[in-house]
């Protein structure tokens, strides 16, 4: 995402009219999740400033601050203090600050399935990842299979899929996920609507057009 990335960090980059990391938030709040943990490295004291306590968007935000990216995994791991409720064994939303997606969070908003370590919402594969992730069968998702889908970067997880991951170690998700497939321990759904991964200064024009055109 250079050159827009070198002095503000991805989530704060606008797209109609407003960051990308709080289209995430004002959608969570309307689907009822109103206890947010926001992890952050590069530039990160920047999203402090702009969202605060998070008040002027009914929640409430805590961060989990790294002095260096640790990867999906590893920032979650991070994060585990401050996630799955008072006892540490509920499971937790997360979404990645970098994509932008129609999806209705409150639909996540419900009893996790039992024995599972974790459920994700996969899509259609687009271009840039025209290969897909996963294979999704019913409700159970494979790390292989016929028809490949891409995950979307949204998925509810259980406090023990983490559990192996020392504090402050750089790790990274999929390798976790392929482990829980391996066990049926991995389900999702699929989701059909408007998903992009902001990954390229292209694409994040692209978003800030279609979503300038709808205001």
């Amino acid at each position: 995402m250079r050159p827009l990335t070198d002095h503000a960090p991805k989530p704060l980059l606008p797209a109609g009219g407003k960051p990308l990391i709080v289209w995430h938030i004002e959608k969570l709040a309307q689907a009822g999740f109103h206890q947010l943990v926001i992890n952050h490295a590069y530039l990160g004291h920047q999203i402090e400033a702009v969202l605060g306590d998070g008040s002027q968007y009914g929640v409430q935000i805590r961060y989990s601050p790294e002095a260096e990216a640790l990867e999906t995994a590893g920032g979650i791991a991070h994060a585990l203090h401050l996630l799955g409720g008072e006892q540490g064994n509920e499971p937790f939303l997360v979404i990645n600050g970098d994509i932008f997606c129609d999806f209705d969070y409150a639909q996540l908003n419900r009893e996790f399935p039992p024995g599972m370590l974790a459920w994700l919402v996969l899509v259609n594969n687009p271009e840039h990842n025209a290969q897909g992730d996963f294979a999704l069968s019913k409700d159970r998702v494979a790390g292989t299979g016929e028809h490949m889908l891409t995950f979307s970067g949204i998925g509810v997880y259980h406090p023990r899929l983490f559990i192996g991951i020392v504090n402050g170690s750089k790790a990274r998700l999929a390798p976790l996920l392929r482990a829980a497939m391996a066990t049926q321990q991995v389900g999702g759904e699929f989701f059909a609507g408007r998903w992009m991964d902001i990954g390229t200064p292209q694409r994040l024009a692209e978003l800030d057009r279609m979503l300038s055109s709808e205001t």
